[in-house]
């Protein structure tokens, strides 16, 4: 036997070593791949566990929080802008010096029906002998009063007309601080259908008028004298505020308020029933136009003639409404009311406000001074009617 091998046997022996090795090879990565796989399947395994079982935290995009249906401004006014209307007023007046003439005023208001009952102001219809509605095509109306709510500065008016465009009543609670927020009104008497537009600035903003507190809706669109009673729209062209008042001042800009239409649903549906705003507690007096009234001692001090003193102190009655609880109570005319229940009043708007706590039927001492005598008297609250 040799103990060399030819060239053939170490060639096939060659090739029988890297079949060999490539048999190795190759096996050895396909191992390694099935192996791959095998961990791969088992981490996405355990994460696809993880994240069932945690849930996935959404992604927060601008159409994730937006309201698809929010319109443009131009969509808005014109879907709402035939829904609003001009209001003129007249009254008639007396002056030392010019006698008995006619005061007019301006304002707006927004038609809530298609058969013409019209909500706006109760400040802006106060008084008014004449009141006259122009619509946004120029028709004008002799409108009727229908009733009216000095407490949320709310009045319903009527017209003679059908087939009017009525805004659509929104949810005010649901507004959001930096929605959009569009105005449309009579601004300065002589400007009707005016748009501006703003965002809500803030809700549920106490501001007193006229000495009454009131939540009003805040925005920075445009508000000017002759808007009160127009409408504040949101994104989708619902009604959401009725505009009451502007703040104004060398140093003030961007801030007008509105009643939300929420908290006057009830109030608008009982004018339009009854007339009035139902289970209201009422005294029946009306205070004369000065918040503090005055009256004369003989005590104190001297001053003029007489040794009387005159104090300025409480609120002054004017009138006594007949069948009332004020006059049950024997309240009369140039009475001074100085306490309800031992808390001391010094306006209308004081003692406007203790009673508004109470309820129909509560019995509540009134302290009074008649013909500088100081008396008490109880009386029960009975229900508001109407004027």
């Amino acid at each position: 036997m040799s103990l060399f091998k030819n060239d053939s046997d170490i060639y096939e022996e060659m090739e029988g070593k890297r079949s060999s090795h490539t048999f190795q090879r190759v096996v050895a990565i396909g191992v390694f791949v099935a192996l791959g796989f095998a961990v791969g399947n088992f981490y996405a395994s355990v994460n696809k566990d993880e994240v069932t079982a945690n849930e996935p935290i959404p992604v927060v995009t601008t159409s994730s929080v937006s309201n698809s249906s929010a319109l443009s401004i131009a969509d808005i006014a014109e879907m709402t802008a035939d829904s609003v209307v001009e209001i003129s007023t007249s009254v008639q007046a007396t002056s030392y010096f010019y006698g008995n003439y006619t005061a007019t005023g301006n304002g707006s208001g927004v038609i809530i029906s298609s058969d013409g009952y019209i909500v706006t102001n109760n400040h802006v219809t106060s008084g008014a002998n004449k009141v006259t509605v122009t619509l946004r095509n120029g028709k004008e109306y002799e409108a009727t009063l229908i009733g009216n709510d000095a407490k949320t500065d709310i009045a319903i008016l009527k017209i003679d007309a059908t087939g009017l465009t009525a805004a659509k009543l929104g949810d005010s609670a649901s507004l959001r601080v930096g929605e959009t927020a569009v105005v449309i009104g009579n601004p300065l008497g002589k400007l009707g259908g005016t748009v501006t537009n703003g965002i809500i600035s803030a809700l549920e903003r106490e501001i007193t008028l006229d000495g009454k507190a009131m939540n009003l809706i805040q925005t920075n669109a445009a508000i000017n004298p002759g808007n009160s009673g127009g409408g504040l729209f949101n994104d989708k062209g619902e009604l959401v505020g009725i505009v009451v008042a502007k703040s104004s001042g060398l140093d003030v800009e961007g801030l007008g308020f509105a009643i939300p239409v929420n908290d006057v649903k009830s109030v608008i549906n009982d004018i339009i029933d009854l007339g009035y705003v139902s289970n209201r507690p009422f005294l029946g007096v009306e205070f004369a136009s000065s918040n503090t009234s005055s009256y004369q001692s003989n005590y104190g001090f001297f001053f003029g003639f007489g040794g009387q003193m005159m104090y300025q102190y409480g609120a002054e009655v004017g009138n006594v409404v007949e069948g009332s609880a004020a006059e049950k109570a024997g309240i009369q005319a140039r009475d001074h009311i100085i306490s309800i229940d031992n808390v001391a009043v010094s306006s209308g708007s004081d003692v406007s406000s203790i009673v508004s706590e109470h309820q129909i039927g509560d019995t509540i001492e009134i302290g009074i001074i008649r013909d500088n005598k100081t008396m008490t008297v109880k009386a029960t609250l009975g229900e508001y009617k109407g004027e």
